[in-house]
């Protein structure tokens, strides 16, 4: 196929999708007052939710599979390209700090490396075999999950991540914005959230940028939720890497234990500063190696291990 050819075809495939769509009553936005145009945008944004929210049943669908997995020492491993990719970077970026996992348990890939966060890398989305090598050299296991991000749901990149993983038993999962996508469809559970139109005509880092961004959000969140990394909503397993995640970290522990600062103290400094085993100190009076192997038997769920230290 030439390239004329091809391009010619890209152009048809485009003209289907929702998200390519153009917004006829939008085309003198550029000479509207700029309070005008941020409301308008807020009024396009405030949908998003609610398309969320009619795929919230496939969404849950694919986070207890995901728990599942990980549970048994599996790896989130989401890849995109462009802004999809970022996205999952993001999220992936953000797991170590907020519920103290291993860097390696939630991985961010993009077409085209780390260099393409910051930097467009042309032609990278459209190798499903670039995904392929990315995905190998990760060593993917049966008990991984995949997930593949794309708006359009018809890009290479992802759509070959997904294949690849299913046909080595992964876990996959495809997220896209647009109805009877591609992505969707290869994967085991397609997540398709449909926005509609954009307010700059293709530009989908916008509704269904944000999107995505909501979707990733429940992912990672309810499987670390389900993972224990949670007591109530308190973030317990949170790393205190920084100052404010150290006042952060005390915090948690007088709001959950209702002890005094230097009680507080004391429990942190008994536990190498760990949240939970700060927490299980207080309320049943352990000694630190005591709360530590109590969690590590409860496979690091604390209500289960204050239920266990009652006993």
């Amino acid at each position: 196929m030439t390239s004329t050819s091809h391009n010619r075809d890209l152009r048809s495939q485009l003209e289907t999708l929702t998200t390519e769509a153009h917004r006829p009553e939008l085309a003198g936005v550029d000479r509207l007052p700029t309070l005008e145009i941020a409301r308008l945008m807020n009024r396009e944004d405030a949908s998003v939710a609610g398309a969320v929210a009619e795929r919230l049943p496939q969404i849950a669908g694919a986070i207890d599979a995901v728990a599942e997995r990980m549970a048994r020492g599996g790896r989130l491993i989401y890849a995109g390209a462009g802004t999809a990719g970022r996205l999952g970077v993001l999220d992936a970026s953000e797991c170590p700090p907020t519920f103290n996992t291993d860097p390696a348990r939630v991985v961010g890939l993009i077409a085209g490396g780390p260099g393409a966060v910051v930097t467009s890398v042309e032609g990278a989305e459209d190798s499903p075999e670039l995904a392929e090598s990315d995905l190998a050299a990760l060593g993917l296991t049966a008990d991984d999950t995949v997930v593949g991000i794309s708006a359009s749901g018809r890009t290479p990149y992802p759509i070959g991540a997904v294949a690849y993983a299913r046909a080595r038993g992964a876990l996959t999962v495809g997220l896209a914005c647009n109805r009877g996508s591609a992505l969707a469809a290869v994967a085991e559970h397609g997540i398709e959230v449909v926005v509609g139109p954009e307010f700059l005509t293709g530009s989908t880092r916008l509704k269904a940028g944000t999107a995505q961004k909501l979707v990733l959000n429940m992912l990672s969140t309810i499987t670390m939720i389900r993972l224990g990394k949670t007591y109530g909503n308190w973030m317990v397993d949170v790393r205190a890497s920084n100052e404010k995640l150290r006042a952060r970290s005390r915090r948690i522990v007088a709001q959950v234990t209702g002890a005094d600062d230097d009680a507080v103290e004391r429990a942190l400094a008994a536990t190498d500063g760990e949240v939970k085993n700060a927490i299980l100190v207080l309320l049943t009076g352990v000694d630190g190696p005591t709360a530590a192997r109590l969690l590590s038997e409860s496979a690091g769920h604390l209500r289960a291990a204050l239920a266990a230290a009652a006993d």
